[in-house]
């Protein structure tokens, strides 16, 4: 038990930060609009590894920012490179999961 108390710490921080709650709050509403459209054990599979992986991204983004901010305050053409790549994972991740979305909603409605 005492190997969860890190994550369960970071969890606390996570839904703390901005971002996070909203990817938080998007993940959510996936899932009600799975159960409306009552998404197969397949595409549920689909939508529960999409979620964690924008909500992934969004908090390695996150501490990635708090790093760069920590180890430089001032504005930093290397640190915004990093920074530009860490939230440019997070747009790939959204992306990835609105395009199976897309797929699992198409195919319920047609």
């Amino acid at each position: 038990m005492k190997k969860f108390i890190p994550a369960f710490h970071g969890l606390k921080i996570a839904v703390k930060d901005k971002g996070i709650r909203i990817q938080l709050i998007l993940g959510s509403m996936a899932i009600v609009g799975g159960l409306i459209i009552r998404l197969d054990a397949c595409e549920w599979l689909a939508f529960v590894i999409c979620i964690a992986m924008v909500i992934s991204c969004e908090i390695f983004n996150s501490a990635i920012e708090r790093l760069c901010d920590r180890v430089n305050e001032a504005e930093d053409e290397r640190i915004r490179v990093i920074k530009d790549l860490s939230c440019t994972a997070v747009f790939v991740a959204c992306m990835g999961a609105l395009i199976v979305c897309a797929i699992c909603v198409i195919r319920r409605l047609t």
